[in-house]
């Protein structure tokens, strides 16, 4: 072998091992295909249990047996089938109850787990006890693999209460010779936050030796609670925050699933108002999640969580979670971040959908703050947002002056306008008016853009205002006036035929603050034409459009919460009585003298107007070559 194959052979040996190192999974990616190894072959021993234990109904043991069977053989299968836990398989269900002033709940002895969570505080719409889950259409079962290596779920499994009382319950999975797995509830008094620990005692020799991860899967459907179906499943949904990043969610609006490596602090099964949120104290790896909707019927979604979780076989450390079993209540959610340092803060609060970027900062450091003073000395909420909305307005009222004042100079300035309009008639002047417009309103001080920007800056709070309305869980069963429930919509008239494309987006009911709404805003928006019709042309059917906006607004906001409609019809109202108190203290003949005074003054163009008038120059300059173009042809 020449010194060259030599020298070719070491160069591809580097080669490779580099690009092995370069290609190397990531720790989270190693979990992520073990744990896709360990589903594989857990689904390949249930596969194989299945076929032995065909005719198994229900899990009872006895469908485990043939006829004419002694009890020893008996035993036998099942310690075949269960191993060590083979003594837990027959029982009776029973439920140790938690309970502390905000909340009720039911621990099964068959899996051990929470099967039953009603708050103490609320209601249904239809009055009934809010209950988030119940038995029947709930599960937590954690999957193990025993040292014969046989899968057993602890949903199929028997567990006895050794310690109980109002507030604490110690459901204990036994597997004979002292070996047993506990499973340890604490509810907190005056707390929605109930401690969950896993602790085993004696596993060596009982559970596989490699066992190093709980496997879980946590499904649940989630029941109509509000009067609102729509716009309920349309804030329902699964969220989860990673480890070091952000809250993110499955789609609320259609079938969805996940596959993630990365690692989870909790996740969460959230209602409109309400949620069921596991935390864990450590992490939460390689997790499936998958949303549901049901079209009709009493649930609105079915979530599940496919999940694991760090266990020591040793038991020298519990695996610890949490469950948050309570309303999505801005400040009772943001209070569980209060000592916590920064980068482990729990983010609940996100679980309240309050708009992206700054329209949720206007929410936080805004609306939410000031609707939360008032409540201290208000009682009413229709009163508490008949009063926001005058704060806001009177926050606003600078830039409402604003807007008003340049549709006032473009108005006084109409007569102008038009005389511009007749002397240069035509498409084909249509830069000459243009021009002349413009320079018109430089000189005389007057900008058509200033009117739109303080629109412009009132819009984040409009949007945010949008958002926190069908939000706020303190204006659920809140009545005012003849609105029953501020947190839905205020049906004055019903029917219940269904008819195709109204019912789907209008529902079958007319919202009676929906409408009024609506009427104020054809009133301000034929006010606000007359007021703002500066003589230019207008593009054709731009009328009419302006008359759309406020009857597509009464088919999005019909079904919605009362307390937004009632919110926009008081905010347009306000905005009606500001513009007529303009409209009869500003003298316009002042103001046209001031506009005429500014024209004798020299030209000072802004910034703005420069620019508009330079591109102008450049288009006309375009516009007469391709004209002399055509003229040599």
């Amino acid at each position: 072998m020449d010194k060259n194959t030599v020298i070719g052979f070491l160069l591809i040996g580097v080669v490779l091992f580099a690009f092995s190192w370069w290609n190397k999974p990531s720790p989270e990616q190693i979990e992520a295909q073990r744990r896709q190894q360990d589903s594989l072959a857990l689904a390949a021993q249930v596969q194989q249990q299945l076929a032995e234990q065909s005719g198994r109904e229900n899990n009872a043991p006895e469908a485990l047996f043939k006829e004419g069977e002694t009890d020893s053989a008996r035993v036998a299968q099942l310690r075949n089938n269960y191993g060590a836990f083979a003594g837990a398989v027959a029982g009776t269900e029973e439920f140790a109850v938690l309970r502390n002033e905000l909340v009720e709940l039911k621990i099964s002895s068959k899996g051990g787990r929470v099967a039953y969570a009603r708050l103490e505080e609320y209601k249904t719409y239809d009055g009934s006890p809010l209950v988030l889950f119940e038995p029947d259409y709930s599960s937590f079962d954690i999957t193990f693999v025993t040292a014969n290596n046989r899968v057993i779920n602890t949903g199929d499994l028997y567990f006895v209460p050794v310690k109980r009382d109002d507030q604490t319950v110690v459901m204990r999975l036994n597997a004979g010779d002292g070996a047993y797995i506990d499973f340890e509830y604490a509810l907190r008094p005056g707390s929605y936050m109930l401690d969950f620990h896993i602790k085993g005692t004696g596993l060596n020799g009982v559970l596989a030796p490699t066992t190093n991860s709980l496997d879980i899967k946590w499904k649940q459907k989630i029941p109509q609670q509000e009067k609102g179906r729509k716009y309920e499943n349309q804030l329902t949904g699964l969220y989860y925050k990673f480890l070091a990043d952000d809250v993110e969610n499955l789609s609320e609006t259609k079938n969805d699933n996940e596959q993630l490596s990365n690692r989870l602090k909790w996740i969460a099964y959230k209602d409109k108002f309400f949620s069921t949120v596991l935390i864990a104290d450590n992490f939460l790896a390689a997790t499936d999640l998958e949303s549901k909707i049901f079209p009709e019927g009493k649930f609105l979604k079915e979530f599940t969580a496919v999940t694991s979780a760090p266990f020591d076989l040793q038991g020298q450390e519990a695996t610890s979670f949490r469950f948050f079993f309570g309303p999505n209540k801005y400040s009772l959610l943001k209070g569980y971040n209060k000592g916590v340092e920064a980068d482990r803060q729990l983010q609940l609060e996100k679980l309240v959908p309050l708009g992206a970027s700054i329209f949720r900062l206007v929410n936080q450091y805004i609306i939410i703050p000031l609707f939360d003073f008032l409540g201290k000395f208000i009682s009413s909420y229709g009163l508490i947002i008949f009063l926001l909305t005058l704060i806001v307005k009177l926050f606003l009222f600078p830039l409402t002056y604003k807007s008003y004042m340049s549709s006032a100079k473009m108005r006084v300035l109409r007569p102008q306008v038009e005389a511009i309009n007749a002397k240069y008639p035509g498409s084909d002047k249509a830069m000459e008016r243009q021009k002349a417009t413009m320079e018109l309103y430089s000189r005389a001080g007057a900008s058509p853009m200033s009117g739109c920007l303080p629109m412009l800056l009132q819009m984040p709070i409009l949007i945010a205002m949008y958002m926190f309305f069908p939000s706020a869980i303190e204006l659920r069963h809140e009545s005012f006036l003849w609105a029953q429930d501020l947190s839905t919509y205020d049906a004055i008239v019903s029917w219940n035929t269904y008819i195709p494309v109204i019912t789907p987006y209008f529902g079958n009911h007319i919202s009676l603050f929906c409408l009024l709404m609506t009427i104020t805003n054809i009133i301000y928006t034929k006010f606000n034409m007359d007021q703002t019709n500066t003589g230019q042309q207008q593009m054709p059917g731009m009328k009419a459009m302006m008359y759309m906006m406020p009857l597509m607004f009464l088919v999005f906001f019909n079904q919605n919460a009362s307390g937004l409609s009632y919110y926009y019809f008081i905010s347009t109202l306000i905005t009606i009585v500001q513009t007529l108190i303009f409209r009869y203290t500003i003298n316009e003949e002042k103001l046209l003298a001031k506009l005429e005074a500014n024209k004798k003054r020299p030209a000072k163009k802004s910034g703005f107007m420069a620019r508009l008038e330079e591109a102008q120059r450049k288009q006309q300059e375009q516009i007469r070559k391709q004209q002399q173009q055509k003229g040599k042809r």
